[in-house]
């Protein structure tokens, strides 16, 4: 099975996952979510498949998130507007996220991992 894994390497959580990867062997390619950060249509299909809130994809303790006041439009932005809000900006997305095509993680957290990746 290979992944791939959107990270931002100076993200510690993001090293964290990249480091359970490693030690669990799973072949994954590295993209660099703010150097090449998936298009609209990439996060639409990670959101579709990944069963969460889209508001889940967005990266609330970012400073960019709160340059723009993201906290209140959220509420009342429709899925349209969040999706192109997102594609903006690689620094907007929470991180890492992993997916193999079907299955999608956002962010880290190792039981999630061991239930989805091993």
């Amino acid at each position: 099975m290979s992944l791939t894994f959107y990270w931002y390497p100076k993200c510690g959580t993001c090293r964290n996952a990249k480091k359970w990867l490693d030690s669990h062997q799973l072949q994954h390619e590295t993209i660099h979510i703010v150097e090449n950060p998936p298009s609209r249509a990439t996060i639409e299909t990670l959101y579709k498949k990944s069963g969460l809130e889209l508001k889940k994809f967005f990266n609330t303790s970012g400073q960019k998130y709160r340059e723009l006041g993201l906290k209140d439009r959220l509420k009342y932005a429709t899925e349209t507007e969040l999706l192109d809000i997102l594609a903006t900006d690689g620094m907007l997305l929470k991180r890492p996220i992993v997916t193999d095509g079907d299955k999608v993680t956002v962010g880290f957290k190792e039981d999630q991992f061991e239930q989805t990746w091993k």
